[in-house]
């Protein structure tokens, strides 16, 4: 099927609900906000340089005590093996270790390393740059709005997810 094959009113359609819909602008705009942020943190490189989105995806699953593998699927939504290769990237850059599980000896916790926390407060102040770019551009009330909007997004999303049935990752369906 080709693009001619299409029905324009459809197109047309489908073009239109997509700049309406909040999730495809929110996925936008992340995407967008993310790239910039990697292609900066790339060029003022502090020993990470080949951090790619996907790495940055994995970050905020990791806790500060260390993560499971397994949780670390489960949070991101992603299979075990995805987060094993990513994670054993990170580890060759230096940004994670995988240290014993002190709840369990046979098991493996993913940390943040001390260069890893160097790049992440590197990486939070690249964004932090960012966010002061679009307050210039977007003016500081509607900045201010657009957080509060946001946060208070995020937590009427977060306190349904609570209710809501998980879907499984796609390695034990």
């Amino acid at each position: 099927m080709t693009k001619h094959d299409l029905d324009p009113s459809d197109v047309a359609e489908l073009e239109r609900r997509k700049r309406a819909s909040l999730g495809q602008l929110l996925l936008r705009s992340a995407r967008l906000l993310d790239e910039r942020a990697v292609a900066r943190v790339a060029r003022g490189a502090r020993g990470v340089s080949q951090v790619r989105r996907a790495h940055t995806a994995l970050m905020p699953y990791i806790d500060l005590e260390g993560t499971r593998l397994t949780d670390l699927a489960e949070r991101a939504r992603v299979t075990k093996q995805a987060v094993g290769q990513l994670v054993e990237e990170l580890e060759a850059m230096g940004v994670v270790e995988r240290t014993p599980d002190p709840e369990d000896r046979r098991a493996k916790r993913v940390r943040f390393t001390p260069s890893g926390i160097k790049a992440l407060l590197h990486g939070l102040g690249v964004l932090q740059e960012l966010e002061e770019e679009l307050t210039r551009s977007l003016g500081q009330k509607q900045m201010a709005s657009l957080k509060k909007g946001l946060t208070a997004l995020l937590a009427a999303l977060e306190s349904s997810e609570a209710s809501e049935p998980q879907e499984e990752p796609p390695e034990r369906r």
